[in-house]
């Protein structure tokens, strides 16, 4: 089972599918960021940091 390259914790492969980046690393998970950070591209390290403005 696919897992959370920054906390370990198990994903199913739809979500590592979706949100890892071009190699299939999965740099987070719901258990260490926000949606909104992962819809934002934390999940493929894209996103270190997000505004919370508008």
């Amino acid at each position: 089972m696919p897992e959370c390259s920054n906390c370990g914790a198990h994903v199913t492969e739809q979500y590592k599918r979706v949100f890892a980046d071009n190699t299939g690393t999965l740099h987070a998970c719901p258990n260490c960021r926000s949606q909104r950070e992962r819809y934002h591209g934390a999940g493929a390290g894209l996103a270190e940091e997000v505004s919370h403005g508008n």
